[in-house]
């Protein structure tokens, strides 16, 4: 029981005591079992994982442990610590609101999650539940929590997966897919969308048969069951379907199985790449590479395919026509140099050059060389390779047979040699003529005068010998004139139809005393010989020129051999000579054993007044000469020759049909006769002019002097009363030539005989040197005689 006494006093004494006795027998059991209750409370709450904790108005007023242990600081340290000072600044304002709003009694969720922060100052997820109890007589906040960083740790990283798987698929070209155990898509990908041109409604569910055919759905079939069966996936299957709107696209597919948490197998996954593009690709490369083949086999030059250890890969067919060698005859360089480069010292030097030519080239760049190889069968070629070396190692090497190619530029840089030369001449011979026609027009007036005072002198005269050397001069000087007339291609030929052979026979004698008795002369002619067309005098002219050019090649005498025969000139044989023309012709030869001629000496031989002698010894005009009188007779002249090893000069003459005409004889010179007809002298040279017409009134005829066309008609015009019965006139005369003057003249003179005189004659009266029927003539410089003579013989002939 519990006894309440009062004690009793009196006089300041105790004399007593009054209580009251109450039976606690009840209370005192509560107060045993609360104790117990709170012992049992302070055991869980400090053997609790969980963080337990009393606040009241934010202060701790219990903290068990596992608070520490969660918040990092010790008990006493969180006792004196407000509550709030632990919750993350983000959730401190709710949590206190909370708080708050609980206490007042109002209806709250009580749990929920926030993060704390520790004494280290990191930040932790918890999972908290607080109520309302009363503490010391007061409302208080009691709250449990427990550490779920971890879990929110594994929820974000499962998020953030989550994420990326999404985004992958999403963003990955494959198409990804899902369908159950039938095979119907159950979950996809945009990408899938897209390749099979569906959309997401569309696709959703829709079984393969939509989009495939059966031959390839058995494909499908068959991979899934194997992988039902073996539970392994299969990879890189391909798989053909077709899209939306019928187009074949071609797919790379790999499946696996789709497992419950069970372990039970629910469907098949797995990626779809759309492999169209490569497939196309590869079709492609296949056709090219087919091509590439095709073009190795059809190139038109020969090709090679060499590793980086120089073994010979590949060799097409036009490689095996070029050399007759095929890949097992030469599997290596070592081999290829070896055949194709049979001598030791040219090898060499073309291992030097591939070697230096390799060292220094970068990987598809062309280097081309040029080389002479020798073929399986011992024929040599002239052969342009192209090696490339390749970006994988190893080179490429094209092979091309040149051989026809290379001799035709050697026959284009001979042509266009010869065409240089051959206008060069032209153009001195042009230069030389023109020279020959004033020159001769001076040697006339010289030579005429100076015949004209020797007539009127005496034998003992003093000045005959010297007006008689002046004759001698001027016959020189014209000889000089008449080699740059046959030169230039303007002397005046009588052509007539020869045979060579007999033309050497009748010049033996003459040749024997020209090259002297220290030079052999031998004849090769031919038996049938054709025949040409050409003037006599000059082609004797051309040969002895020839025989002299080689005797003094021989100062220490030799052998001269002069060869004829027949030749026929084909369409190759004028394409590499210039000027010349396909047909048959008669050749000859005249070869020499002498010192020969240098390249230099060759190129200007024909050239006048070129000469290698010393002064004095050769007017450099034989050679010059010689090409004139061929060139003129239609022909054509050409020189062989090397230092050290003697001359050929080859002439190749038109062969013509026809008679040959014999020579005439010469007969005896006729009287000079004079004359009292009356003579148009037409020249625009007045020297010559007066010269002409001093010799004919000498010899009694009436000469009426013109210098120039215009001025000859009009005397012709005002002689109407009196007969003009010759015009003697030049060829070549400024704005009216002889020919057009000797055309218009007749019609008012009939019966009027022409002559034409001329330093050179051009096409007016001759083509090419060659005179037209009927047509008189007389070459400048002439004698007074030679001019009386031709005068007379024109007037007295008939018609």
């Amino acid at each position: 029981g519990e006894l309440t006494a009062t004690p009793q006093i009196k006089k300041g004494r105790i004399v007593g005591a009054s209580g009251i006795i109450r039976d606690v027998t009840d209370r005192k059991r509560f107060e045993d079992e609360l104790r117990e209750s709170e012992k049992k409370f302070r055991v869980l709450t400090e053997t609790a994982s969980s963080a337990i904790f009393i606040h009241q108005g934010g202060n701790f007023l219990y903290v068990n442990p596992a608070s520490e242990i969660m918040s990092g600081y010790t008990r006493e340290k969180l006792l004196s610590m407000n509550f709030w000072d632990t919750v993350h600044p983000d959730f401190r304002e709710l949590v206190r609101e909370r708080s708050e709003a609980r206490l007042k009694g109002e209806f709250l969720p009580s749990r929920y999650e926030l993060k704390i922060i520790t004494k280290t100052g990191e930040e932790r997820w918890v999972d908290m539940t607080v109520g309302v109890i009363e503490y010391e007589g007061k409302p208080a906040i009691l709250g449990t929590s427990f550490d779920i960083t971890e879990r929110k740790r594994a929820e974000q990283a499962l998020r953030e997966s989550e994420e990326r798987y999404r985004t992958i698929l999403e963003n990955i070209e494959d198409g990804y897919y899902e369908t159950d155990l039938r095979g119907d898509l159950t979950f996809f990908n945009d990408s899938l969308c897209r390749i099979l041109g569906y959309s997401g409604e569309e696709i959703m569910g829709m079984p393969n048969k939509r989009y495939t055919d059966e031959e390839n759905r058995k494909k499908l079939y068959q991979a899934f069951n194997e992988v039902y069966r073996t539970g392994k996936p299969a990879k890189g299957f391909e798989w053909q379907v077709f899209t939306k709107d019928g187009r074949k696209r071609f797919g790379e597919v790999s499946v696996s199985l789709i497992k419950d948490s069970k372990g039970e197998p629910i469907g098949f996954r797995g990626i779809a790449r759309d492999i169209t593009e490569r497939k196309q690709a590869e079709e492609a490369l296949r056709a090219e590479k087919q091509r590439f083949e095709a073009l190795l086999e059809n190139a038109p030059f020969g090709l090679v395919v060499i590793d980086p250890q120089g073994i010979f890969q590949y060799v097409n067919s036009k490689f095996i026509e070029l050399f007759g060698y095929d890949l097992n005859e030469i599997p290596n360089g070592r081999e290829w140099f070896r055949k194709v480069y049979p001598d030791p010292d040219y090898r060499h030097h073309v291992i030097e050059t591939c070697i230096q030519d390799f060292s220094i080239s970068s990987p598809g760049q062309n280097v081309p060389r040029i080389f002479a190889a020798t073929c399986k069968d011992g024929t040599k070629k002239i052969v342009r390779f192209i090696t490339v070396q390749l970006e994988a190692g190893g080179y490429l090497m094209s092979c091309e047979d040149i051989t026809l190619a290379q001799r035709a530029e050697e026959e284009k840089a001979a042509l266009a040699e010869q065409l240089r030369e051959s206008q060069k001449i032209e153009a001195i011979g042009r230069l030389a003529g023109g020279i020959a026609h004033d020159f001769n027009n001076l040697l006339t007036v010289i030579g005429g005068y100076s015949q004209l005072c020797l007539t009127d002198l005496k034998e003992n005269e003093k000045l005959r010998g010297n007006l008689e050397e002046i004759q001698k001069a001027t016959q020189r000087a014209s000889d000089l004139t008449n080699h740059l007339l046959a030169f230039s291609r303007r002397q005046i030929m009588e052509m007539k139809i020869l045979d060579l052979n007999t033309l050497l026979k009748d010049l033996d004698k003459m040749l024997h005393r020209v090259i002297g008795e220290d030079i052999q002369l031998t004849y090769l002619l031919c038996d049938e010989l054709g025949k040409i067309k050409a003037d006599r005098g000059q082609m004797e002219q051309c040969i002895l020129n020839l025989a002299v050019n080689a005797r003094d090649a021989m100062p220490f005498g030799g052998k001269l051999t002069i060869k004829t025969s027949n030749a026929e000139l084909d369409e190759t044989y004028a394409h590499t000579h210039i000027d010349t023309e396909p047909g048959r012709y008669v050749m000859m030869s005249v070869s020499d054993t002498g010192m020969g001629m240098t390249p230099e000496v060759r190129e200007r031989a024909f050239e006048p007044f070129f000469t290698t002698k010393e002064k004095g010894k050769g007017t450099g005009l034989g050679l010059s000469t010689c090409y004139g009188i061929v060139k003129q007779s239609g022909g054509n002249i050409w020189i062989y020759s090397e230092p050290g090893r003697g001359t050929t000069i080859k002439i190749y003459l038109p062969r013509v049909d026809g008679s040959l005409e014999e020579p005439k004889e010469p007969g005896e010179a006729p009287e000079i006769f004079k004359g009292t007809e009356t003579i148009l002298v037409v020249e625009d040279e007045m020297e010559v002019r007066k010269l002409v017409a001093q010799i004919l009134k000498g010899q009694g005829y009436t000469v009426i002097e013109a210098s120039g066309g215009e001025e000859a008609l009009k005397v012709a015009r005002e002689s109407t009363g009196r007969k003009i019965d010759l015009l003697l006139t030049d060829v070549v005369m400024p704005e009216m030539s002889g020919r057009e003057l000797a055309e218009t003249l007749p019609f008012r003179h009939p019966g009027l005989k022409i002559l034409y005189m001329s330093g050179y004659t051009d096409n007016a009266i001759a083509h090419h040197g060659v005179l037209e029927e009927g047509i008189n003539y007389i070459q400048k410089p002439f004698t007074l005689e030679a001019l009386a003579r031709k005068v007379r013989e024109v007037l007295n002939r008939k018609g």
